[in-house]
């Protein structure tokens, strides 16, 4: 009998368990708690947090505390390291496979989306101020997608103006000038069809309305940087910036009708 003494990649062994390939797909659209994870996988709580707990120990799953209620924690799928893995995986069978499965990194937004029909999805970022998170989120994704979507992004309680460190982060890391724009109220768009909202806020996440039936709830769990500085800002803009660029795909191949979550 032939043996081998290369191992199975860490990747495959955790992703391979049917749970936590469950977990691992229900974070892929969706920043989750735990009770909101054992709903979606109809597994006990003590079950799903083991399974949690042993991916993140391999950085697949980050966690943070919720901003809203400091008794949660939100869960995040790192899909850069997934695709590190799934990379690797590929490599470990065989080297033909080594690029296949690589994917456009920080620093560089590939190609536009082409432009899209006049239906093209609507996409609403929420967040409680709309002076920091949204509006990053909303001009990264005109940046990213240019005629390919519409975009848009509100708080549930404005602030007068975008706080000077998102304007600067976008201007100085990306080539984007967003100086003129101003923060909007959620009231503002009642009666707006939008087939994406995405709340970017834990506290926003409670209180934002429903945009039509048929329009696909996602969260992104992103601290607020306010009061941090620029070193806070840029990172907070770069894992905004990846986000964004792992949903473009989901823009353009996922009828929202079908993906309500």
């Amino acid at each position: 009998m032939a043996s081998s003494s290369r191992s199975v990649p860490a990747f495959v062994r955790l992703a391979g368990h049917p749970l936590r390939w469950q977990l691992l797909a229900e974070l892929a659209s969706s920043d989750l708690r735990v009770r909101e994870l054992v709903a979606r996988v109809g597994e006990p709580q003590n079950l799903v947090s083991y399974h949690l707990r042993l991916l993140r120990d391999e950085g697949l799953v980050t966690a943070g505390r919720s901003s809203f209620d400091g008794r949660d924690t939100y869960y995040h799928l790192d899909l850069d390291r997934c695709a590190d893995g799934l990379t690797g995986a590929g490599a470990a069978l065989h080297p033909a496979l080594h690029p296949a499965l690589r994917t456009t990194r920080s620093g560089s937004a590939g190609d536009p989306l082409p432009p899209g029909p006049d239906d093209r999805p609507a996409v609403l970022f929420v967040c409680t101020g709309n002076s920091a998170r949204s509006p990053i989120a909303e001009a990264l994704l005109r940046a990213h997608a240019a005629e390919a979507v519409t975009v848009i992004s509100a708080g549930s309680a404005p602030r007068p103006q975008l706080h000077p460190d998102a304007v600067r982060v976008l201007r100085d890391d990306y080539g984007i000038d967003v100086a003129d724009a101003r923060p909007r109220h959620l009231d503002t768009l009642t009666g707006r069809r939008f087939d994406f909202v995405i709340t970017l806020c834990d506290k926003a996440r409670e209180v934002c309305p429903e945009f039509g039936a048929a329009s696909r709830r996602m969260h992104w769990s992103v601290a607020d940087p306010s009061g941090g500085g620029p070193t806070v800002f840029s990172r907070t803009a770069a894992d905004i910036d990846t986000r964004v660029r792992h949903l473009l795909p989901v823009l353009t191949t996922t009828s929202p009708k079908e993906a309500v979550s």
